[in-house]
């Protein structure tokens, strides 16, 4: 009996050896078919197919994660190549100038590396959204203002502008849309937003334009001090020979005729070309003529006596001084 039972023993033992040592085989054998997977994906990889990549790092971890324990470090690796190559396929789009694709494709990757526990790049696809989404804006309000759609241009840099707020060259473009638009004021707070970061030249022209488009507006409502503070703050900006001219009026409108003179004298130095050159001329002849300077008056007439407009009337006066 006991020589029955030790037999029965060893064929158990035996059988479960046979059943061990055909697990070990078959668990080599998965472990060796997951790292070929991998392997592929990383060839792929490299090629830059990273859809394939995808696929071949995909099978691998199912594999991986079916072994347990013994895939884990085999798992690790498929996760962060996974995430990597998601992360990869979106920059493609960025590089091609797609950014609605790259946006989109960012978020996924995001998504991807977080579900598996890859932070840094999760970290990096959340910032090179905000990077897309910012370039796919502007882009669209390039094209809004090419269309002379202002309202459009005015929302999409603004945008751009929510998502990184120091893009001065966006400030820039926000403010030309403004001032397109007729909203005088709000060009402004974007312009200066430009000038503090960065683009200090380029801002300080559109905002002595649009400072000049505000004296321009209160010279219409004959408000003619808010013409002069206006003006100033154009040439503040950048100097500019119609602010002088807009001043000089302002100025003689209201009886200022000695600041009057210094203002249409600079905007003859500012714009020696100025086709109105004559009749300003002839404007500060009549000035200095009424303040009794005579001098300064037939100074300024003999600028003009061969002028084929105003000649004649500087000839004769002339003859009075």
């Amino acid at each position: 009996m006991l020589n029955k039972l030790n037999t029965t023993m060893k064929k158990i033992i035996l059988m479960f050896a046979a059943v061990v040592m055909a697990a070990g085989v078959m668990s080599a054998q998965d472990i060796n078919q997951a790292t070929e997977s991998y392997n592929n994906g990383a060839m792929e990889l490299q090629m830059g197919n990273n859809e394939a990549a995808i696929e071949n790092f995909q099978a691998a971890l199912t594999m991986g994660e079916a072994l347990g324990d013994e895939g884990a470090d085999l798992v690790a690796n498929c996760k962060k190549a996974i995430a990597s190559a998601t992360l990869s396929m979106a920059k493609d789009l960025y590089n091609a100038k797609d950014f609605e694709g790259a946006a989109a494709a960012f978020v996924k990757a995001k998504e991807v590396a977080e579900g598996y526990g890859e932070t840094e790049i999760a970290e990096e696809a959340a910032e090179l959204v905000n990077q897309a989404n910012a370039l796919k804006f502007n882009t669209e309000g390039k094209a809004a203002m090419k269309a002379k759609d202002f309202p459009t241009a005015i929302s999409c840099f603004t945008k751009v502008l929510e998502l990184d707020p120091t893009n001065g060259a966006t400030a820039v473009q926000l403010g030309q849309a403004y001032m397109n638009a007729g909203q005088l004021d709000e060009a402004v707070a974007a312009l200066e937003t430009a000038m503090a970061n960065g683009q200090e030249k380029n801002a300080a022209k559109i905002l002595s334009n649009v400072y000049l488009k505000k004296a321009q507006a209160s010279n219409k409502a004959k408000n003619y001090q808010e013409v002069i503070d206006f003006a100033a703050k154009s040439n503040e900006a950048l100097e500019n020979g119609n602010a002088y001219k807009l001043t000089a009026s302002a100025l003689q409108k209201l009886g200022k005729n000695d600041e009057c003179i210094a203002a249409y004298e600079k905007y003859l130095e500012v714009t020696p070309n100025a086709k109105d050159a004559g009749g300003i001329i002839c404007t500060i002849a009549v000035l200095y003529q009424q303040a009794g300077n005579k001098a300064k008056a037939k100074e300024y007439y003999e600028k003009i006596v061969n002028d084929p407009q105003y000649g004649a009337t500087a000839q004769e006066q002339l003859k009075t001084l």
